[in-house]
């Protein structure tokens, strides 16, 4: 494997040429790029956990494979390297807690489980008998005990356990599932529940999720005031630095491909954009299942062909483009929001440089009852002014 001016890449290890084509998948698989949207993301998450409210809620939202997951991990390995030598000496304490929200088979999310798994993280023992035991009338009304574990015993348990453990952070992946629900529950007690379990043990609570994470912002006063947004978004090609920064990325990983013959991806980077919609984890994920591909081939190197043999359809790149638009619509905060704000605080309203017809319509709509809508009068005298037209 050469560059263009003939050397190595100077972090690729020559020697897993010789290796069996196993450990190269494994390599690239393991392999990430620090390009610069992850770098921003893992900052602003990193300051999020440190310096706000120990019972605050972190919302990071994003497109679908944008590299969510691999921001999770980035944060989680960054939490346990500040906390190793803490963590040498207090044996009871781990530095962060992680899980997935499972999505629910049907019907509402499943609590009950979801808290049964956290204390499987935490490495909880006896998790089964961390339960009351419940009282229920028989057929000759005499009380008897059940076998059953409600999900309010276990959360107990999930309180206890994070106190004792004392983690930075607890990270849930795929948050959006927490969504999911039936129509008699309200979306703002589902997320209740990780507010009220944050602000017991005081712990912050990070949701990692799709932009249906959108949906749990803002639900009322006291949660956007105790909330963190962060979104992690996608590279755009319509600004000339996310093009580059796009174009880097893929080169980075043309100089990880472990094959005798090195791939030219950078001339394909338009393609690559296009069926990835400027998400690295999709990127990441394409060329991890082409060079199984190719490698399974005992191939030398990445063609265009095989390049497109494993791309998503267009069908399904068009599905993931109007999620993605809709959430970025969602993100922004429109000029009309902020006009609406600062009118209800009593403020003065702001146009831009341009007179919007949204500020028109504002300043239209604050006017005093009877108040004259100004047009524009004639000047002069109105019957000279006809005897000069001829009228």
């Amino acid at each position: 494997m050469t560059l263009e001016n003939g050397r190595m890449p100077a972090n690729f290890p020559c020697e897993l040429l010789k290796e069996p084509w196993k450990t190269r998948l494994d390599h690239f698989r393991a392999y990430t790029v620090g390009h610069p949207w992850l770098l921003a993301a893992r900052e602003e998450l990193m300051a999020a956990v440190r310096e706000s409210e120990p019972n605050s809620v972190i919302l990071v939202y994003g497109p679908p494979g944008v590299g969510k997951t691999t921001l999770r991990l980035k944060a989680e390995k960054t939490l346990s390297d500040d906390l190793r030598s803490e963590v040498e000496i207090d044996r009871e304490r781990i530095p962060v807690v992680a899980i997935e929200a499972v999505a629910p088979e049907s019907g509402s999310f499943n609590w009950r489980d979801h808290f049964r798994r956290l204390l499987c993280q935490v490495n909880e023992p006896l998790i089964e008998y961390k339960r009351v035991r419940h009282l229920e009338e028989n057929t000759d009304r005499r009380l008897v005990a059940t076998g059953k574990v409600p999900g309010s015993d276990y959360r107990y348990a999930v309180e206890q356990a994070l106190r004792y453990r004392r983690p930075v952070a607890v990270m849930i992946d795929e948050a959006q599932h927490l969504a999911k629900m039936t129509s008699g529950r309200r979306l703002l007690d589902q997320l209740d529940v990780i507010k009220s379990i944050a602000n017991i043990t005081c712990i912050p609570h990070v949701l990692f999720g799709t932009y249906d994470l959108l949906a749990f912002r803002n639900l009322n006063g006291q949660l956007s005031r105790r909330s963190v947004d962060i979104h992690f978004p996608r590279y755009n090609a319509e600004r000339s630095q996310d093009r580059q920064a796009f174009r880097s990325v893929v080169q980075a990983f043309e100089h990880q491909i472990p094959l005798p013959e090195p791939p030219d991806l950078l001339k394909h980077w338009e393609y690559l954009y296009e069926r990835s919609i400027g998400c690295v984890g999709i990127l990441k994920q394409w060329l991890t299942k082409v060079l199984f591909s190719v490698l399974g081939q005992e191939q030398t190197t990445i063609t265009r062909q095989q390049l497109e043999r494993h791309a998503l359809s267009v069908s399904q790149c068009a599905k993931l483009v109007a999620e993605i638009f809709e959430g970025e619509e969602r993100v922004k905060e429109s000029a009309e929001e902020r006009l609406f704000l600062r009118s209800h605080l009593g403020l003065e309203l702001k146009s831009s440089k341009t007179d919007s017809p949204t500020a028109r319509i504002t300043r239209a709509g604050t006017k005093k009852p009877g108040q004259r809508t100004p047009v524009r009068d004639p000047i002069g005298n109105v019957e000279s002014m006809c005897e000069t037209a001829g009228l």
